[in-house]
């Protein structure tokens, strides 16, 4: 063998390591990064309720519900966005779904909520926003609801839009919501997995003092109770006492609303914020038959699933709910002949529906603090994450986990 071929051949070898390197590098970082995805509650272990979860354990497990975010992070300043629910996948101003609002603490700007109440009614997709982008969003969403074919000679439609205060890490004053923003949330809404934490509307929130954000999760009945599905979506950007499945674990990360006033009673120093204003809102939807009446009953019963995760319902907190129904037989279309509804779920078989709401809200809020990851912003200000090593064990030592 030549000296050159033996040069080609080593080179050749060299080259195979080199690929065989790039690849097994490639490899341990996509590992790294599946490894390093913040968990969703129960993928640390904790179960809430008793209800068993739908396919993906999110508010598009209720068929036709999709989901969509647009995230808005630019410079040092802008932490924002908007997250869209669809009811269904047609128009719904031509097709409305059975809607309701309910009002936990009313300090808040839920642009289109009277009518839905009064009419029992929903006829846009439902827009989760910052708290002074409200107007916008609602004007961007008009202009994407009059574009829709069908609707050329519509003269009033009844924007929904929602919105929790993202101004401690984003430039809230300057509005940063475009009409691309909007129209993107909505257009890349798709059902399956939802994408959660620090995106769209929960790009710049904050719950407990840790990095809050967007959070989902479902229930499923069994067949004897109906064999509904109720899935919940939360905004989260609200404080108090954070509690996991019964256990303390603000108190124990001593991070928790009152904390500082409390030990400076006992002469002890801190340096933790004692407001725990805010707001969240929480959507709900199930494909059981229900009216705006009952659906309004269903929407009161995630407050309970709000006050299991420690929230404080303060002054300053606006704790609203929207719920739907999408049961095909009970959406209301233009020019339709009938003047009723039949075979609604009757307020006897209610009770089954409400549990499933508490449980999925308050796993919902859970994922929505779990998943999302540190944020810094407006004025150099930096919201940690939940930190995951020590609630685990906060959880063990609760005997919650196994050790």
């Amino acid at each position: 063998m030549t000296s050159s071929l033996k040069c080609r051949n080593f080179f050749k070898l060299v080259c195979f390591i080199f690929v065989l390197f790039t690849i097994s590098a490639e490899n341990f970082a996509q590992s790294a990064n599946v490894a390093g995805k913040r968990p969703r509650v129960r993928e640390i272990g904790v179960t809430v309720g008793i209800l068993p979860t739908g396919e993906f354990n999110s508010i598009t497990d209720v068929a036709g519900v999709k989901v969509g975010h647009s995230t808005i992070i630019k410079g040092e300043n802008i932490r924002t966005g908007v997250t869209a629910i669809l009811p269904h996948p047609g128009n719904l101003f031509s097709e409305k779904v059975p809607g309701a609002v309910f009002v936990g603490n009313g300090f808040g700007k839920l642009m289109g909520s009277t009518q839905v109440n009064e009419l029992g009614e929903i006829e846009t997709p439902i827009l989760l926003t910052s708290t002074l982008s409200v107007p916008k969003t609602g004007d961007f969403l008009l202009d994407y609801m009059l574009a829709l074919p069908g609707n050329d000679n519509v003269q009033s439609i009844n924007p929904l839009v929602a919105e929790t205060n993202d101004g401690f890490l984003n430039d809230i004053r300057g509005r940063h919501i475009s009409r691309d923003n909007v129209f993107a949330a909505i257009e890349t809404a798709r059902s399956g997995p939802v994408e959660e934490g620090a995106v769209g509307a929960g790009t710049g929130t904050v719950a407990f003092g840790w990095k809050g954000g967007i959070g989902t999760s479902s229930r499923k009945l069994p067949q004897s109770l109906g064999g509904y599905t109720v899935g919940v979506l939360v905004q989260s950007n609200f404080g108090g006492v954070l509690t996991i499945d019964g256990v303390p674990v603000g108190v124990e990360l001593d991070k928790y609303y009152l904390r500082d006033s409390l030990k400076t009673s006992r002469n002890e120093s801190g340096d933790l914020n004692d407001s725990a204003d805010g707001s969240i809102i929480i959507v709900i939807a199930t494909d059981a038959p229900i009216d705006a009446r009952n659906l309004n009953r269903l929407a009161a019963r995630a407050m309970l699933g709000l006050a299991r995760t420690g929230a404080a319902g303060t002054n300053g907190s606006g704790d609203y709910v929207i719920a739907f129904s999408t049961a095909p037989e009970n959406r209301i279309r233009a020019n339709d002949a009938n003047i009723s509804v039949r075979n609604l779920v009757k307020n006897d078989a209610m009770s089954p529906l409400f549990l499933a709401a508490i449980e999925a809200t308050e796993e919902a809020i859970y994922n929505s603090i779990l998943r999302a990851e540190t944020m810094k912003g407006r004025e150099n200000r930096i919201v940690p994450a939940l930190p995951i090593d020590q609630t685990i064990e906060i959880l063990k030592k609760f005997g919650k986990l196994k050790n």
